[in-house]
């Protein structure tokens, strides 16, 4: 009798390890399941993009030859969870073995590991080699360090791959241009992403989306769906990226322009994360564009750093802390999440509004949006943990547990006591000024601080340094920035504490900021 190897939804890659151990004979089972839709309420373009790129993945493994095994989600018979879809299937067809390649987050492994328990056949976890750097590497990396930077991960990374190397020196002279990429854009056109017509396998998904999941957040278009859900789609995502916004990528990554939502980013994370893409072939097309004169280094180098550094090191981070780090909470963040990360008509500060409609939209928004805007303000006006970190796995297409936690609860929000970031990623609304067009149409004044019409993103970011002055007195990074508020006279640190207060009571009592709230509850 055969053996069946389980598929999970992120596991969409011809070279998976589990796929590649079977034989002729075996099965695969692939199931859409309420639990993984619903554990948090996913956008509803994360869960069509999803359940359709497990279909069309489907469907290439029968073409091919392969026996598949494939529950729907409205299949009458469908239990509802990924293991008790296993069960179900073992009592059917009696295979002799399972095999699964390991997932991506750690509930799922924990759920796998007791199942293996309960099965009477071997059911085997495999480790997933679609990575660089596997979790035994990254735990040699850890070893003997206090605080295991990324950029010391990065080179480690870039020796071992040989990207963007010459012989053991980094090409171009130096490991990392990111000085570089700081510009605020200029005039010129930003390219449209690809797109393609709903085939009938999409249409039939997103239909059933937008019946069964009425009530989740995020738009979900019946004849538009922006993410590549197969292996062609994707490679067109990357090629259009390669040859018309790598040129561009380096120096505006970290701009943000008020309804241009993509700007010159890649787009590929959703089809990396799913498998469609592999890391390496992603970082070798820009390297070659590099070599051929297409890319400068600064773009080329970022973009490669975004994919072999960043993605590969919270991976590493995640799997090595793990189940401890998701209750870390080193500032002892727990204010309510506010109603406006749902709605982006709540709140009037433009910045806010453009990050949290763009998210609506189209299951996006770009790191500097997540990091230094929605992610900022969760982070100095105190938002709860939890709450911020289910709010970002929720409503990205590209979310998943391994990439969003460390990413949201360490650099975003500091709660790991500095295990990612050397320093609080904060600011007020200066660095929101200077890498955008937002503040130019807000109604708040973002030079102000103490008045009525301040920028709330200034009176609460002193106000987050005063609360943890003492926390971060020790950080020579923090220095200058707390002379800074130490020079603050006693009445400037009050109307600070008070507008900060009076904004956290309004939006409590009133669920945002907008201007529609009657003039007399305006702070």
């Amino acid at each position: 009798m055969a053996r069946c190897c389980l598929i999970l939804g992120d596991q969409l890659s011809d070279s998976l390890s589990s796929l590649n151990l079977l034989e002729p004979e075996d099965v695969v089972l692939m199931a859409e399941v309420w639990s993984e839709a619903s554990y948090v309420k996913h956008h509803k373009q994360k869960i069509a993009l999803v359940f359709s790129a497990m279909r069309h993945f489907a469907d290439a493994l029968t073409a091919s030859g392969r026996q598949v095994i494939y529950v729907k989600l409205d299949d009458p018979e469908n239990t509802q969870k990924l293991d008790s879809e296993v069960q179900r299937a073992q009592e059917r067809f009696q295979f002799d073995a399972w095999c699964v390649t390991e997932p991506g987050e750690w509930r799922l492994k924990h759920q796998f590991e007791t199942l293996q328990g309960q099965m009477t056949v071997p059911f085997e976890i495999i480790a997933d080699d679609r990575f660089l750097c596997s979790h035994d590497a990254f735990e040699a990396f850890l070893e003997g360090r206090k605080q295991p930077r990324m950029e010391h991960f990065y080179r480690k990374i870039r020796q071992s791959t040989g990207l963007l190397m010459e012989g053991k020196e980094p090409v171009g002279g130096q490991w990392n241009f990111d000085h570089d990429n700081r510009k605020a854009l200029d005039q010129r056109a930003t390219p449209n992403p690809p797109s393609w017509p709903l085939d009938a396998i999409t249409k039939e998904v997103v239909e059933l989306v937008n019946t069964r999941f009425a009530n989740h957040f995020g738009d979900l278009q019946s004849e538009r769906l922006a993410w590549p859900v197969n292996r062609e789609q994707a490679l067109q995502i990357l090629d259009h990226f390669i040859n018309e916004r790598l040129p561009s990528f380096g120096d505006f990554q970290d701009a943000m322009v008020r309804g241009k939502d993509t700007l010159f980013h890649s787009l590929v994370s959703t089809s990396l994360n799913l498998g469609l893409l592999s890391p390496m072939e992603v970082c070798q097309a820009a390297e070659d564009a590099y070599h051929q004169g297409h890319a400068p280094i600064n773009a080329v180098e970022g973009f490669v750093r975004q994919i072999i550094g960043w993605r590969e090191y919270v991976r590493g981070l995640y799997w090595a802390y793990m189940p401890e780090y998701k209750e870390r909470n080193t500032l002892n963040a727990d204010w309510p999440l506010p109603a406006f990360y749902w709605d982006e008509t709540k709140t009037d500060m433009v910045c806010m509004s453009e990050a949290i409609r763009n998210t609506r939209e189209n299951a996006y928004a770009h790191h500097i949006q997540r990091l230094m805007v929605t992610g900022n303000f969760a982070l100095i006006a105190g938002c709860s943990i939890e709450a911020v970190c289910d709010w970002y796995l929720s409503v990205y297409a590209d979310a998943y547990e391994w990439v969003e936690l460390p990413n949201t609860l360490g650099m975003a929000l500091f709660a790991d006591g500095g295990v990612m970031a050397s320093k609080p990623y904060c600011s007020s609304g200066k660095y929101i000024d200077r890498m955008s067009d937002y503040c130019k149409e807000c109604r708040y004044n973002v030079k102000d601080t103490e008045t009525e019409g301040a920028c709330p993103f200034n009176y609460l970011y002193w106000d987050f340094l005063n609360r943890h002055r003492d926390r971060f007195r020790t950080n020579p990074r923090m220095a200058m920035i707390l002379r800074n508020l130490d020079r603050f006279s006693e009445k400037k640190m009050s109307a600070i504490l008070s507008r900060a207060e009076a904004f956290r009571n309004r939006i409590e009592t009133h669920g945002g900021d907008a201007v529609e709230l009657p003039q007399q509850q305006l702070i």
